[in-house]
Order: C-alpha cells, then sequence, then structure tokens
C-alpha cells in the first residue's frame, strides 16, 4: 500500500509517495508549469490530482476522466499537512464512480 504524504515546509510544496517525490506525471498530462498546490480549485491542484490517480492506477485515461471531481472534493479539502494511502484513493474513487 502506498502511503502519500503533503506539507507546506519553509522551502515549499513537499508530495512523496513512500518516502520518494511524486512525478507530476507531466508526460501524460500537463495541466500547469507550477507544480503542486493543494486546499483550492485550480491547475495546481488538478495536477496533484491527477498525479495521485495516475500513480495509483497507472492508467492515464481514466486518471484524466476522474481527475476533476477527485480535485473538487478531495485536494481542495486537504490542509496544510495531509496523509493518504493508495487505499484511501480507491476508496475516493469507488464514491466518485457511483451514481448520483
Amino acid at each position: 500500500m502506498t502511503h502519500y504524504i503533503g506539507d507546506r515546509t519553509i522551502d515549499g510544496i513537499s508530495v512523496q509517495a513512500d518516502d520518494k517525490p511524486l512525478s507530476p506525471y507531466y508526460d501524460q498530462l500537463r495541466l500547469t508549469e507550477h507544480g503542486f498546490e493543494w486546499s483550492y480549485e485550480g491547475r495546481e491542484p488538478a495536477q496533484l490530482a491527477f498525479a495521485l490517480l495516475y500513480d495509483r492506477l497507472q492508467d492515464a485515461a481514466r486518471a484524466k476522466a476522474l481527475h476533476k471531481a477527485f480535485m473538487e472534493r478531495v485536494v481542495a479539502n486537504f490542509g496544510n499537512e495531509w496523509e493518504l494511502t493508495s487505499g484511501d484513493i480507491d476508496d475516493a474513487i469507488q464514491a466518485l464512480s457511483k451514481p448520483s
């Protein structure tokens, strides 16, 4: 199970996946040139949402389809420091995939 951690530090934004920097996966989808952000809706939080989803799913089409809703419901609600597991992402994907 992958463990994801985000933090705003004196040196800037840090997002780790199992103690390694999380790739923004710009080769799969580039929404911004400015890296990751969270706690609001925008291009940088959308890049983080896509990266988390793609890292978990390894499916660019599915991550692209889900990233906006994942950003709005999950990433936009993160505090300064946050933690997720791959299981948490799976739960969010399941909730987002349910018909309303």
